[in-house]
């Protein structure tokens, strides 16, 4: 997929406040809307595009390390921010469900559920409760979630409910909601040379006793995190399992090791 800039699709500027990344998103949301474009197959991908934008630039920890991102990668800041937060990270504690909500009753347009399943198929569910005096709803995100370079992307499925929200749903209502498995962090050791040129690296898995082949990418630097979806810890409940994240530690010359060694000895 090209590269793409999440305040060129809003068509913001980087110092929109954000009533004015609101008011962006809600009239593209209604251009965009497939129930206004049954004759653009293209609409329901700018849609998407759209959503996962406001969903980033509407949330200021979210937004500020995109800022961060564009101020040290340039053009590749989206394709860095992509393989450090999953969709549901994106998603999560979003106001796009109420915003399609509000104007499917405004304009007589499809709902957010019916819209949502099409856009991301079986991996969208929504739930609802009510038992025992409580009662609430949430969206859950299963499965492959969208493509990008090639490859599925795994989602999270945290519904949006704090930890103890959860843990009193429950012990109330003995309902287990579906919880992402954690994510494992790693370091692998590369030759400057080799993650110049990327290619093949081969991997063992303590935790999963398997051995992988990453596909490092061409220009990786130093201290850059490699997102594997869904090697990480399994999941509960039905839930998918977390990331493996690993993060790229460059391999020291022999001359440069032994330097380093004789100034920490003679510095003791």
């Amino acid at each position: 997929m090209a590269q793409q800039d999440y305040y060129q699709i809003l068509g913001v500027d980087q110092h929109a406040e954000a009533k004015k990344i609101k008011e962006a998103y809600r009239e593209l949301a209604f251009k965009y809307h497939p129930d206004r474009n049954e004759k653009n197959p293209d609409s329901a991908e700018m849609m998407k595009s759209v959503n996962e934008a406001y969903a980033v630039l509407s949330n200021q920890e979210k937004r500020r390390a995109y800022d961060a991102m564009c101020s040290r990668f340039g053009d590749n800041a989206y394709g860095q921010f992509r393989n450090a937060y999953t969709e549901q990270d994106i998603f999560n504690g979003s106001d796009v469900h109420q915003i399609f909500e509000e104007m499917a009753r405004s304009f007589g347009l499809r709902g957010v559920d019916a819209i949502f399943s099409d856009f991301y198929g079986s991996g969208y569910k929504r739930f609802t409760f009510k038992q025992n005096g409580l009662h609430g709803s949430g969206f859950v995100y299963r499965g492959a979630f969208g493509k990008r370079r090639g490859k599925a992307m795994a989602s999270g499925t945290s519904p949006g409910l704090g930890r103890f929200a959860r843990y009193l749903l429950q012990k109330v209502t003995g309902l287990s909601l579906p919880q992402m498995g954690q994510d494992i962090r790693d370091t692998i050791h590369l030759t400057p040379e080799f993650a110049r040129s990327g290619g093949p690296y081969p991997y063992h898995h303590l935790r999963r006793s398997k051995k992988l082949v990453v596909s490092i990418p061409a220009g990786t630097k130093d201290g850059q995190q490699i997102r594997l979806s869904q090697m990480g810890a399994a999941g509960k409940n039905g839930g998918p399992n977390g990331d493996l994240y690993l993060k790229v530690k460059f391999k020291k010359p022999l001359l440069e090791k032994t330097k380093d060694f004789i100034v920490s000895a003679f510095s003791r």
